[in-house]
């Protein structure tokens, strides 16, 4: 059913029985039509959704604390999530049931489902502990643990590449083939917290996002030339516009980068921000291919003076064809206890956007 909240030119449809909570990730099965919505009531959602958009509730699992991240096994049979339980479950699409596969001294705040050259699929997870840990599931205990500069705050697998972000602003580099080691440790080129960090699906490069309206591409095998970072999720502020906009010309307001995600065969990714708008780019060409304005999305509207900015879109995962881009707007504590919903007013809701090819395909090398 399409949204009366918003305009039929878009043609975004909202998923059926969204979480109450703010939703903390999106993940798409890599085989079926099936979206799992994690959330900080402590549960895990999964939805079947078809070609069309069209959705309804299919299961739900729980943990003991908020869940924080999500990742599916290669073959869509599992799904893992991990929480603030210092737990992460795998749940068995067959069965319908879940048990615990990891542990952590502190809330895990990433998970991923990767294949380790000599050792075959392994779960890795790292947390609020500092600690990054390998799990064959066959065994209650990790095959191996490495020790990170602080905690946690994101993390991504491609290929070979195993990139996580840590609250001092540190970036580690892992390559999958000496996983016990960390390959390169450097400091983000952002000057501000990292938000989210994830890897190109071709294993050579990986993007930061920062809570400054940043995003930078890193290629860790040595090219720095290759490096480089742009502003975005950004407005500026016309002086004298409005009673209390600043006298200096070039401000701006700023918002955090929250999600970042990858098309899987284009290589081109989307960008969702605290100011609740998408933008999908060409990292390569280093092109803006398509930007989704608050107003585009029906959540605000940034010409309006003063500006009205939308629900922050906090998560975003393309289903298994890429014909659909799932994204979530959730509070995001950006603005801390000040911004929280009234009580009893829940602003989460799940969008399904139909992707077309000029959004998403990426530019063709000039001759």
């Amino acid at each position: 059913m399409l949204s009366s909240a918003f305009r039929a030119p878009a043609k975004d449809i909202e998923l059926s029985s969204p979480p109450p909570d703010s939703v903390s990730a999106l993940a798409f099965s890599p085989t079926a039509d099936i979206l799992a919505v994690a959330s900080w009531d402590n549960n895990v959602r999964l939805y079947d959704v078809n070609s069309q958009g069209q959705s309804q509730g299919k299961a739900m699992y729980s943990h003991q604390a908020p869940v924080l991240d999500l990742t599916w096994s290669k073959d869509g049979q599992f799904l893992f999530s991990a929480g603030c339980d210092n737990t992460a479950q795998m749940y068995n699409i067959q069965t319908q049931q879940a048990q615990q596969v990891a542990q952590h001294d502190a809330p895990i705040k990433c998970i991923e489902y990767a294949e380790v050259p000599g050792s075959g699929p392994v779960l890795i997870t790292a947390g609020w502990d500092k600690k990054l840990k390998y799990w064959d599931l066959r065994s209650s205990n990790p095959i191996a643990t490495l020790d990170l500069s602080d905690r946690a705050y994101s993390m991504d697998v491609a290929q070979s590449l195993l990139v996580v972000a840590t609250g001092d602003r540190q970036i580690h580099v892992v390559n999958l083939s000496n996983p016990t080691t960390i390959f390169k440790s450097i400091e983000s080129p952002l000057k501000w917290q990292t938000r989210v960090v994830k890897c190109f699906p071709t294993g050579d490069a990986y993007a930061i996002g920062s809570v400054e309206g940043r995003v930078a591409i890193q290629y860790p095998g040595g090219d720095e030339k290759k490096n480089y970072s742009f502003k975005c999720h950004r407005y500026d502020i016309p002086t004298g516009t409005m009673p209390g906009t600043p006298s200096v010309s070039g401000s701006q307001h700023v918002f955090a980068i929250n999600t970042i995600t990858f098309h899987k065969t284009q290589y081109t990714f989307c960008t969702g921000g605290s100011d609740g708008s998408l933008t999908f780019w060409d990292g390569v060409a280093r092109t803006k291919l398509k930007t989704f304005s608050c107003k585009d999305l029906s959540n605000g509207d940034t010409d309006a003076r003063p500006p009205q900015f939308g629900t922050p879109i906090v998560a975003t995962s393309f289903n298994h064809t890429h014909e659909i881009i799932a994204y979530a707007f959730s509070y995001d504590w950006s603005k801390g206890h000040g911004g929280v919903p009234p009580a009893g007013s829940n602003i989460t809701k799940v969008m399904l956007h139909p992707v077309k090819p000029e959004e998403v395909n990426k530019k063709p090398p000039k001759r």
